[in-house]
């Protein structure tokens, strides 16, 4: 196995967490009552129960680095995500950044950002 790390990060409810991200192509590998795993091929996401969140002060969040991110954005967009401004969920349309990289953002029901970012 190679070397790896994966995001922890907050959900207020995992039937939620898990349909939400079921949606987007996940699987749950994991669960129990304070901790549950979802993988979409290569890519893992950790998550802790923490039911009084307010999605609108999460500062948590990730990055994804993906070799097709445009999929991705796709995927979310069939899921019925939202390109909005405001509100949980949302996505944020791809654009290329200061750095030189591209990368969208997709805002989960919990607050979470999480930077779609294209891989090179």
């Amino acid at each position: 196995m190679t070397n790896c790390a994966t995001p922890n990060l907050p959900s207020r409810n995992y039937d939620a967490t898990e349909a939400f991200y079921g949606a987007l192509g996940s699987v749950t590998i994991w669960r129990d009552a304070g901790w549950m795993i979802l993988q979409r091929g290569g890519l893992q996401l950790e998550f802790f129960h923490y039911s009084d969140l307010n999605p609108a002060e999460s500062s948590f969040s990730c990055c994804l680095r993906l070799d097709d991110m445009h999929e991705f954005y796709r995927t979310c967009l069939s899921a019925n995500i939202l390109e909005t401004k405001t509100g949980c969920p949302r996505l944020h349309s791809p654009s290329i950044e200061h750095s030189g990289l591209e990368i969208a953002y997709l805002i989960d029901p919990d607050g979470s950002l999480l930077r779609l970012v294209q891989n090179d």
